[in-house]
């Protein structure tokens, strides 16, 4: 069986680029090259940039695909370059989507791949409804052999998954954290939250492909643990032997402070996900979850604190994170002295 992977390396597809391999795929990995560490042993790099369709088209002009994964398509724009690229080139074309793109606000807690796809407050959940909707139209209309995956929070050994961080990922909230400084959770950190580990999301991503029951069909993959995001915080605390200082602090507050979180947390983080996973039980019958948060933070902790490199200083966050405890602060102190 011969895949290609459009990315390959990322935290959630070097996961089942590594699976894939162990697997028996031959597989074939299209990117830039940049990342040439998390590239597995046996599989085939084929260095290009996915938008020059014509280097492209050379490098794979004598080859046909069981699967063709694009792990880095975002918008409308780079899913009508893939039907140009791969028509008549796979016997099936996987695109991740986000979980995100389901309804905000929930009509019903419990998620299903029926839950209606709407999000007003995030850009990038809207683009990947969009490009799902391009490939159900291609799909419809000239059986281009697609399945929709819709991973929620996923994580790894390179990223510990935090509630709120900056542009330069989540190092600096784990720094806080280590130096006993307080964190910012948005809301009272009550709502539920799914985060499922990079090797578990591997394990039924394989088992879609080549899977001919999942063409036409969209589907989610996340683990069956839902925790709050003060426990989340507590474990990562545990993980780190550091009690972790909390700080709630109302999610529209947060927006009005820096309106570029409006997406990812009104959007996203600060509503409660629970999903049901019983299409992606049934279409892939071995596949549970079997990495507990807390023991899949505990190996993103160790990695992370063993590689420097990794931990990446952000000093811009770090000040918005100190200014915002400070005028929360400020108001509760003059509401006492009144």
């Amino acid at each position: 069986m011969r895949a290609l992977f459009i990315g390959g390396t990322g935290t959630i597809s070097s996961a089942v680029s590594k699976l894939v391999v162990q697997n028996g795929w031959q597989l074939y990995l299209l990117n830039r090259g940049n990342k040439t560490d998390r590239v597995p042993s046996g599989a085939v790099v084929l260095t290009a940039d996915i938008n020059n369709e014509a280097e492209v088209l050379r490098l794979i002009e004598d080859l046909k695909f069981d699967v063709i994964a694009d792990f880095t398509a975002f918008e409308p724009t780079q899913i009508q370059r893939d039907i140009r690229l791969f028509s008549n080139r796979t016997k099936q074309f996987i695109f991740i989507s986000s979980a995100s793109a389901y309804q905000k606000p929930l009509s019903h807690y419990r998620i299903t791949e029926s839950t209606p796809l709407s999000n007003p407050y995030w850009k990038y959940a809207r683009d990947k409804i969009a490009c799902e909707e391009l490939l159900i139209l291609e799909y419809r209309k000239n059986n281009f052999p697609i399945t929709i995956i819709r991973p929620s929070h996923t994580y790894g050994e390179r990223n510990i998954p935090v509630a709120i961080n900056g542009k330069k990922g989540s190092w600096q909230v784990i720094n806080r954290i280590i130096k006993g400084k307080p964190v910012i959770i948005p809301g009272d950190g009550n709502s539920l939250w799914t985060l499922t580990h990079n090797s578990d999301f591997a394990k039924a991503f394989v088992g879609i492909m080549g899977n001919h029951a999942s063409i036409g069909e969209a589907i989610h993959i996340t683990s069956d643990e839902s925790i709050t995001w003060n426990k989340i915080y507590d474990i990562i605390g545990e993980a780190l032997n550091v009690e972790v200082k909390k700080v709630h602090v109302a999610t529209d507050f947060l927006v009005k402070c820096q309106a570029d979180l409006e997406g990812g947390l009104i959007g996203d983080k600060a509503n409660t996900v629970v999903f049901d996973n019983s299409k992606i039980k049934r279409l892939v019958p071995e596949y549970v979850a079997t990495t507990r948060f807390d023991q899949g933070v505990r190996l993103s902790v160790k990695y992370l604190l063993a590689h420097p490199e990794l931990q990446i200083e952000d000093e811009e966050f770090d000040l918005f994170c100190d200014n915002v405890v400070k005028a929360q602060q400020d108001a509760l102190m003059y509401f006492k002295s009144i």
